[in-house]
This record gives structure tokens, sequence and C-alpha cells, in this order.
């Protein structure tokens, strides 16, 4: 709360953009159709699903009617007078490509920040707020690379070989997380950790400013805040598919150590509760049972783990190839703005 109220009130004082008065035909039908589709979307994909299983009736339904939703509301933006999400915009190709881009970056993004405190916390022991504050590496490659993308894209430029090479950094720091154990230490974590940053750094603004290069002055407001849109679409539905992809394998696993362990030492697992709660009773209290039955459970969950890293890496070589097809073009100069603005000035009202 303390930085939001100091970015407001800088913001307020330091930032003057020319504002042009306009009148406007709202799209409240298109707003409805966008909120109602893709949350409905959001709740089968996101809670339903996971809860429920994918083939409950409530999963599909919420499914089909979020889709239903999200079609007609890109039948009716094409019909619209000023649509939300013109659709024109997606014959730009930069426009389609950091969409997706964005789409990506998003779910690896919260793929990680979801996945690597649920390691801390569950393998590791630490509390929520330790967890939390071992996050400090991978927001520390997410700053620093920024910071050194903004300035090299100032001085040269160039802006393609950013996302390029933020991608591959990317996925060998993903790829670098399916070999953590139980005894992994942090410093070991942390390289991950920064090398997963540094590729989000690299990438993240370095799209937005290859598509407010590419798109119309009057199409910049909504072509920027249509990829927030898609990078929080992203997000959501990569932290689903990863914790869908997590239950899964750690069931899988769970039972396959504990019969193993059964197997070799049936005293050891006697007594043992190993019902969904009993798992969750063993993390949480690892000194009520003996140290053989602990470490399985926490094999079992790092194992897991490493399942979700390894349906990640895909996602952001994916990534790679849209980087790769980035199309780069010369930066707008001032004097290219100032023309933009005068031209959208001549269409204003009043």
């Amino acid at each position: 709360m303390p930085f939001g109220i100091a970015a407001l009130a800088i913001t307020s004082a330091v930032l003057h953009i020319p504002k042009v008065k306009r009148e406007h035909s709202i799209d409240y039908l298109g707003a409805v159709l966008l909120v109602f589709g893709v949350t409905a979307v959001l709740l089968a994909v996101a809670v339903y699903g996971p809860q429920d299983g994918w083939g409950d009736s409530r999963t599909l339904s919420y499914l089909i009617v979020g889709l239903i939703l999200s079609a007609f509301f890109v039948y009716w933006e094409g019909k619209a007078k000023e649509p939300i999400l013109p659709m024109r915009l997606f014959k730009n190709h930069t426009f389609t490509l950091t969409s997706l881009l964005g789409g990506v970056i998003g779910a690896g993004m919260f793929g990680a920040i979801v996945m690597l405190p649920l390691y801390l916390q569950i393998v590791k022991g630490n509390s929520a707020t330790e967890a939390g504050l071992k996050l400090i590496p991978l927001m520390l490659g997410i700053v620093s690379t920024s910071i050194f993308s903004g300035k090299r894209i100032s001085t040269t430029g160039k802006y393609k070989i950013y996302p390029v090479i933020g991608t591959a950094v990317m996925t060998v720091g993903i790829l670098l997380m399916t070999t953590l154990t139980r005894t992994t230490p942090f410093w070991q974590l942390s390289i991950y950790a920064i090398l997963v940053g540094a590729g989000l750094g690299l990438s993240m603004q370095t799209i937005v400013i290859a598509l407010q290069n590419a798109v119309d002055f009057q199409d910049m407001g909504v072509a920027t805040s249509s990829n927030t849109f898609f990078r929080s679409l992203g997000s959501v539905f990569g932290t689903a598919i990863f914790g869908a992809v997590l239950n899964n394998r750690l069931t899988h696993y769970l039972a396959g150590g504990f019969s193993s362990l059964a197997a070799k030492d049936p005293s050891a697992v006697a007594g043992v509760d190993l019902s969904q709660a009993g798992i969750t009773h063993i993390v949480a209290a690892p000194d009520s049972v003996a140290p053989v039955v602990l470490n399985t459970a926490l094999d079992a969950y790092v194992n897991a783990l490493h399942i979700v890293f390894y349906t990640a890496a895909p996602l952001t070589i994916l990534g790679f190839i849209l980087a790769l097809s980035l199309r780069e073009l010369p930066l707008r100069t001032s004097h290219d703005y100032a023309a933009a603005r005068e031209e959208a000035a001549g269409e204003a009202v009043g």
C-alpha cells in the first residue's frame, strides 16, 4: 500500500501526458461479454477443474458457456463502433506475436512464483514469510535485466535480441530447477531463480516496447492494455495447468513411494495415515513421523515439481520460437510521436 500511494503521488506530479477530448461510444456489451466469458473459463480451468475434476458437469458447463460468450465477444468486436479490443489489431504481426509471447511469459513468471514457494515451504520447511523473502533473487533478476535492456535499447535502438535471449535464459533456468532435491542448498536455488528472473526481465518490457513501436499512436493504449490482459490470462491458465500437473503427479509419486516403502519395511508405514489429510499432517508436523516416512513424502513432492518444470520448459521454448519471429522495426523518434499526437489532436472534438 505505501509503495502504491508513493507511485500514485509521483506519477501525478511528474507524468504529464497530452489530453485529447473526444466523443466516444462505449462498448458496454463487449465489456459484459469479455468479463463473463473470461470469468467462466477461468472458473472452469482454475477452480472447478482442479477441485471437482475435468469431467465434472459444473466444470464442463462453465467452460462451454465461457467459450460461447468469448466467441460471441469476438464476433461483436468486429461490429462494434468503438470495440474494447479491435480485431483489426490482430492483422498487425507484432501485436499478434507479442500477445502470444505475453501469455507465454505470464505463464512462466507465475508458474515460477507459485511453484518455488511451494518447494520452499513444503520441502524445505520454510515459513510463508521466509519463502516470500527467498524469492528476492528472482525479483533481482527481473529488475536488473529490465534496467539493463532498457538502457541498451535506448542506446542502440535494437530490441529483438533481448526477448530471444530472455526466453532462452528462462528456459535454461526452468530446466535447471528439475535438478532440485530435498538437500539442494539455497545458493544453488538462487542461481536458478536469478536465471528465470533475468529471462523475464529481458523479455517483459521489451515486448511492450516492440508493440508500442509497431501500432498507430491512437491504438497504443488499447494495444498495451491488451498485452497486459493476455499476460494475465497466461499467468492464470499457466498456474492452473501447472497446479493440475502437480496434483496428478504428486498422487502418483506418493502412491508409488509408499508402496515401495511398505514392501521394503512394512513396520515403517504401520499406523501412518496415507490419506490426503494424513500427508498434509506429515509435511506440517515432520517430527511426528519417522524420517523415512517424511523423506518419502518429500521426495514425492520434489519429483512432482520436476514434472511441472518439465511441463513449463516447452512453453518457454515456444516463447523462444515466437521471439525469433519478432520483426525488428526502427524505433520511433520524439519527432514521430509529436507528429502522431498532432494528427490525433486534429481529430479531437472541442
